[in-house]
């Protein structure tokens, strides 16, 4: 199944370069949404962050299917919600998620 990505090659702008992969739903990638969930686990491999993005309205059985999310830079990801970047160098453990504003922030314990 080919993905019809939200975004072109040529408009992906270096906005988060350096911090590795991720997992993003195609909720965000596909159907451009924006993040409206982030969390951050320990890392599968050297070149995953550990961030996963998710919309929010991705179901359970949404996200049991493999082919409704995958592997990006978090660059790529980026481009999609810049909201992103205040929070990329938090640290594993950490989570941010969209308020009722509209804003992205951390959850704080």
């Amino acid at each position: 199944m080919d993905k019809r990505f939200k975004l072109s090659n040529s408009e992906i702008k270096p906005l988060a370069i350096g911090f590795g992969a991720c997992i993003a739903s195609d909720m965000i990638t596909v159907d451009g949404c924006q993040v409206g969930f982030m969390y951050r686990e320990s890392p599968i491999n050297e070149v995953d962050s550990g961030w996963r993005f998710l919309s929010g309205l991705e179901s359970q059985d949404y996200m049991d299917n493999a082919n409704n999310h995958s592997l990006y830079d978090i660059n790529t990801v980026a481009n999609y919600d810049p909201d992103i970047t205040s929070f990329i160098e938090l640290p594993i453990g950490s989570q941010c998620e969209r308020n009722s504003d509209g804003t992205l922030e951390e959850i704080k314990d």
